[in-house]
């Protein structure tokens, strides 16, 4: 109980604490890069109570298209989750088939008006603004992204990581440091770790409480190791737009090949990166062939 009332006054103070053990750093991003928990999160918590809360039956399967365009399928991989509902509102607003169907879509613009001003975007500093702020949408959020969290402790369980994360961080753990930087609440990183037996790798598991992954990379690692000995491991754009923003190097969990890009790094991309030889024409290779897995339009615009 007192460490979770800590986590709430100053989520950052930990990581701001953090003091090297190791020559090297490594943040590891979780949903979709440690664990392949992104598809039944999504599919089966987020966007079934997207539909119920905001009123889509009629339009339930352009959501459900449009949704997992967002979230799993595009450049947009990665967003946190209230980010995510504003862009899913904006692509959805403009998909022919929902405007003949003369679809009521909420006004966003309080929700937009929140994440500009925040950088903690989590539950309970939403609640706190909602009770300062008396808009519908902002409640309807909220209510909807507490109903997706219940969801997902109650259906999303006896999920394994990936074949080779544990090899990679028994590795890892030996030269460099780890923290754990992702857009989850550390409620469910910590249970999807600890259920696993493998938090006792990372010396910091930092979630949307603790604000942006590039955040969490600047309070933990910046200035605290030479830049060309911190790298961020993830699958979204979002992990790699957190390294730039710091200046540090970035290794891809590419979607759909995340077995593959383990055992790279696991048996060579590791290596690399612990001799010196990471940075450059490697890390410029395994970016492209990253970002090509993700694309900026959605299929139905292609037709």
């Amino acid at each position: 109980m007192n460490y979770r009332k800590k986590i709430e006054k100053n989520p950052v103070d930990k990581l701001r604490e953090l003091k090297p053990m190791h020559e090297f750093f490594i943040g590891i991003d979780s949903d979709g890069s440690a664990f392949d928990t992104m598809e039944i999160k999504q599919k089966e918590c987020f966007c079934p109570n997207l539909i119920k809360y905001f009123e889509l039956q009629t339009v339930s399967r352009y959501t459900r298209e449009t949704w997992e365009f967002v979230n799993l399928y595009s450049i947009h991989r990665g967003y946190n989750r209230f980010i995510a509902l504003v862009k899913f509102f904006e692509m959805l607003s403009e998909r022919k088939d929902v405007i003949a169907r003369k679809q009521k879509i909420p006004d966003t613009s309080a929700l937009k008006e929140w994440i500009n001003k925040e950088s903690k975007l989590a539950n309970p500093v939403l609640e706190e603004y909602v009770n300062k702020v008396n808009d519908p949408v902002l409640g309807l959020a909220l209510q909807w992204s507490k109903k997706v969290n219940s969801d997902i402790a109650e259906m999303v369980y006896g999920m394994p990581p990936f074949p080779f994360v544990r090899e990679s961080l028994d590795k890892i753990v030996t030269k460099a440091d780890i923290i754990i930087v992702s857009q989850t609440p550390v409620e469910a990183l910590t249970r999807e770790w600890k259920e696993n037996n493998i938090d006792k790798y990372p010396r910091a598991i930092a979630g949307q409480e603790y604000g942006t992954k590039a955040e969490h990379i600047k309070f933990a690692a910046k200035g605290k190791y030479p830049d060309n000995k911190i790298l961020m491991v993830g699958d979204a754009p979002r992990d790699l737009e957190a390294a730039r923003s710091n200046g540090v190097l970035f290794y891809p969990v590419n979607p759909g090949h995340e077995i593959a890009s383990w055992e790279r790094l696991y048996r060579e991309s590791l290596e690399k990166f612990f001799e010196g030889s990471y940075e450059g024409d490697y890390e410029k290779k395994l970016i492209r062939e990253f970002e090509a897995y993700l694309p900026a339009e959605p299929p139905w615009e292609q037709i």
